[in-house]
């Protein structure tokens, strides 16, 4: 299986001016884990991972006043559609990170998370009946 086949395709972009608050907002209002940040004066991509967000609040920083760009991750891991799942798992365990986003032709289009990977890789399975 692909990464294209695990990939979430519907990627959360937010600015690096937001609020942590306002990124762990819109994050949870879409049920994801992470976001890409966008900065059209720096260039390039950045991502914004659930983590990030914790690792302020448990440094005692303000949500209302911290702003992404503060907390985003610049230096991406970036994957390409084509490639395997094994691929994108081993890239996630080699780097010590759980979301690569998916570059094809130099345009992200998609974000896939250890959570799609297992997603994939793991049988659905009814719950065992109550005893």
């Amino acid at each position: 299986m692909l990464v294209r086949d695990a990939m979430s395709t519907v990627v959360l972009t937010i600015g690096p001016a937001h609020t942590l608050r306002q990124a762990a907002a819109l994050m949870s209002a879409r049920r994801v884990g992470a976001a890409l940040v966008h900065d059209p004066d720096a260039g390039g991509i950045g991502i914004l991972t659930e983590r990030d967000i914790l690792n302020s609040v448990a440094l005692g920083q303000d949500p209302d006043t911290e702003r992404t760009h503060a907390h985003t991750t610049n230096d991406v891991v970036f994957a390409a559609p084509t490639w395997t799942l094994e691929e994108a798992a081993a890239a996630m365990a080699h780097g010590g990170f759980r979301h690569l986003v998916v570059l094809d032709r130099e345009e992200a289009v998609g974000i896939v998370s250890v959570r799609d990977i297992i997603r994939c890789w793991a049988p659905l399975r009814q719950p065992a009946p109550a005893l």
